[in-house]
C-alpha cells in the first residue's frame, strides 16, 4: 500500500439494517430498490461488537448489496442466535438515531408510481423540502421509513427507477453538538438548508406534526477514493425535536436489532482516522485492527471501527483490503496495492454487475 499520512473518507459504503429474515428482506429490497449486486454474504459470529451486544458474541447472517446505478449499499443483518428485538415504542421523527434512509431516484414520479403499484405504503404525496426540491416518503415491508429524492448524478443507468443510498435522516438532541461528528469528522461542511418550525412534508410521518429544527448537509467538494465513482456524493439531514423529549431508538436494545443500526463509510488509513476521531472527542469504541492485521469477512476482507455521535448513533468506518469483482471467475481485487485516492476504473466497478442476483 502506498504511504499515506492522512485518512480518507470516500463516501457512504452502506446503511446497516436489522431485519427478522435476511433473505426475505433482501428480496424486498432487490425488487423495490434494485440493490441486487452482492458484495459479500456471510454467516458468522459477531464477536467484536460486545459493547453493543450485551457483552456477549452472537451469531448473525449478513448480506452487503449495492445498486449498479450508484449510491451506497445496504448491509442487511439478521441475528441467528437470538430473536431480534423491535423498539418498545413506535419510532417518532426526531427520536435519537437513524430514522429515514434516503435513496436516489432517476425520475421521482416514476419511483412514486412504481412503489405504489407494488403495494408499498406511501406516506403522503410528492412534496417539497425547505429547499424547494421534490421528494416523498414511504415504508419498507418492516415499517422502516424511506425517502426518495430525484438526482442527476449516476454512476451508470440501467433503466431501473432508483439508485442506492443517498444519505439518511438522523435524530439528534442538539444539532450544534452533533456537528462535531457530521461536519468535523465526516466532512459535511456545506449547509443546503436550515430551518425551524412545522413542516408540511413532515406531517404524514410518525411524530412529524411537531416543531423541529432541521439542517441538510452536503460536502463542498467531490468524494475521492477507489469506490467514489460508484458511491457518489451524499447528504445528511439532522432533525431536532423542539417540543418533546426524544427517545433513543436503540435504548435497551442491541446493535443488530430491528431498524437502522449504523451508517457506514468507506475509508482509507484507519490508524490516522483513529487519532483524528480521538482528537475530535469521539474515540473508536470498536476497532477490529486493535489485535489483528486483517478482519476476514468471508468473500471480502479489511478492517472496521465504530464511533458514536453525541447521542449514541453508531457510525462505522470500513477499510476494505479485498473485494470480489467477479466471483464466478475467482477475480478478487487487492486494494492495498492501489493509491488510496485514485478511483477504480469505471469498467472494473461496472463488472460488479456480473454478480447480480437474478430473480427466479
Amino acid at each position: 500500500m502506498s504511504k499515506q499520512t492522512t485518512h480518507l473518507i470516500s463516501g457512504i459504503q452502506q446503511l446497516g439494517i436489522g431485519v427478522p429474515d435476511v433473505h426475505e428482506a433482501w428480496t424486498w429490497y432487490r425488487k423495490h430498490l434494485g440493490v441486487d449486486i452482492p458484495i459479500f454474504e456471510e454467516q458468522a459470529e459477531a464477536n467484536l461488537m460486545l459493547p453493543y451486544t450485551g457483552g456477549k458474541p452472537h451469531q448473525r447472517h449478513a448480506v452487503l448489496c449495492v445498486n449498479g446505478q450508484g449510491g451506497g449499499g445496504l448491509e442487511i443483518w439478521q441475528y441467528t442466535s437470538r430473536k431480534p428485538a423491535a423498539a418498545k415504542n413506535k419510532v417518532q421523527l426526531g427520536d435519537l438515531g437513524i430514522t429515514i434512509a434516503k435513496y436516489k431516484s432517476r425520475k421521482l414520479r416514476a419511483s412514486y408510481d412504481f412503489l405504489k403499484k407494488r403495494g408499498v405504503e406511501m406516506l403522503g404525496n410528492i412534496q417539497c423540502n425547505p429547499a424547494g426540491h421534490e421528494h416523498f416518503y414511504a415504508k419498507d415491508r418492516y415499517g422502516n421509513l424511506i425517502e426518495m429524492i430525484e438526482s442527476n448524478e449516476w454512476f451508470h443507468k440501467n433503466g431501473y427507477h432508483s439508485g442506492g443510498v443517498y444519505g439518511t435522516v438522523i435524530g439528534v438532541s442538539d444539532i450544534d453538538k452533533a456537528l462535531t461528528v457530521y461536519r468535523d469528522i465526516l466532512g459535511y461542511d456545506e449547509i443546503c438548508y436550515q430551518s425551524e418550525g412545522s413542516f408540511a412534508d413532515f406531517e404524514q410521518l410518525p411524530g412529524g406534526q411537531g416543531r423541529f429544527r432541521r439542517v441538510l448537509l452536503k460536502h463542498s467538494y467531490p468524494r475521492r477514493g477507489g469506490f467514489s465513482p460508484l458511491l457518489g456524493n451524499t447528504v445528511i439531514e439532522l432533525v431536532q425535536s423542539l417540543d418533546r423529549t426524544p427517545r433513543k431508538i436503540f435504548e435497551n436494545r442491541y446493535w443488530g436489532d430491528l431498524g437502522y443500526i449504523h451508517l457506514c463509510y468507506d475509508v482509507r488509513n484507519l490508524p490516522a482516522l483513529r487519532n483524528y476521531c480521538a482528537d475530535k472527542g469521539h474515540p473508536f469504541t470498536v476497532d477490529s485492527s486493535a489485535d489483528r492485521e486483517v478482519f476476514d469477512m468471508g468473500e471480502a476482507a479489511g478492517n472496521f471501527a465504530y464511533i458514536e455521535d453525541p447521542d449514541g448513533t453508531l457510525i462505522e468506518f470500513v477499510e476494505a483490503y479485498k473485494i470480489p469483482i467477479v466471483k464466478k471467475l475467482g477475480w478478487y481485487l487487492n486494494l492495498r496495492k492501489r493509491k488510496p485516492e485514485k478511483p477504480l476504473p469505471r469498467w472494473m466497478l461496472r463488472a460488479l454487475a456480473l454478480n447480480r442476483k437474478r430473480e427466479e
